[in-house]
């Protein structure tokens, strides 16, 4: 099983603080936004791991992050994404380095209290297709809404303005190695992007998504209120534990 940390785009909903340095870059509490999604899948056991990046600061990650000792890991894998072309773009350039095996996914910018472990060993047992991991929020017009029918995934809204449930996919995705035969099928949305909901549909209509509701607190970081959000929870996580 093979790691694979999006964090990419340009952030431009956080400028004027992006207009020096990449987004997953700044602070969230005590660390720089991307530790967090690092450790997520390190929690995992995850330890084959690729960064997909762009920007003006990419460097800025391996001079961070380096070959990933501080994290337990031997070696971190790094790739460039050019503009702003979409999630499903940005997953696209990691086919050679999935390799046909089986990948987790996860935003650069999604901040989780608990693990991912049970769903990760969830996803090597299933044979074939998807996982998604999904939570109830208070905005699902923010996000991609999950439809349900009879206690299934029926298929996945786009930022809907009047959302059919109060679920959404969160950032963290796992996918079999069809997910990059999908991403060579798409065509750019209105946003001129391959979007991410457009690969889970596929999955949906083929009966070959499973979920699991996500435990605990979630956060993105792509706004300032969900960043100051974010830094607060994990100012009170680490309270708790010291």
């Amino acid at each position: 099983m093979k790691g694979i940390i999006l964090a990419g785009g340009l952030g431009t909903r956080l400028r004027p603080l992006t207009n020096v340095t990449n987004k997953h870059l700044l602070p969230v509490y005590d660390k720089p936004m991307i530790y967090y999604p690092l450790l997520t899948l390190v929690d995992a056991g995850i330890k084959d791991i690729l960064l997909v990046t762009g920007g003006n600061n990419a460097g800025d990650f391996l001079r961070l992050i380096g070959n990933g000792s501080a994290f337990g890991l031997k070696h971190v894998n790094y790739t460039y994404q050019k503009g702003e072309g979409g999630i499903a773009e940005a997953l696209g350039l990691a086919e050679h380095f999935a390799d046909g095996e089986k990948v987790v996914v996860i935003l650069g910018d999604n901040i989780i209290e608990g693990s991912i472990r049970s769903t990760v060993e969830a996803f090597k047992r299933q044979r074939a297709g998807a996982r998604i991991l999904i939570k109830k929020v208070p905005d699902p017009e923010r996000f991609g809404v999950v439809v349900f029918k009879k206690g299934k995934i029926a298929r996945v809204e786009e930022k809907p303005k009047r959302p059919k449930s109060s679920y959404i996919v969160t950032g963290i995705y796992m996918y079999d190695a069809r997910v990059f035969d999908i991403i060579r099928t798409l065509k750019p949305s209105r946003r001129g992007e391959l979007e991410i909901t457009d690969v889970n549909n596929d999955y949906i209509r083929k009966n070959q998504m499973e979920y699991d509701i996500l435990k605990g607190w979630w956060s993105d970081c792509g706004a300032f209120d969900s960043l100051l959000k974010a830094s607060n929870l994990v100012a009170g996580k680490s309270r708790k534990t010291g």
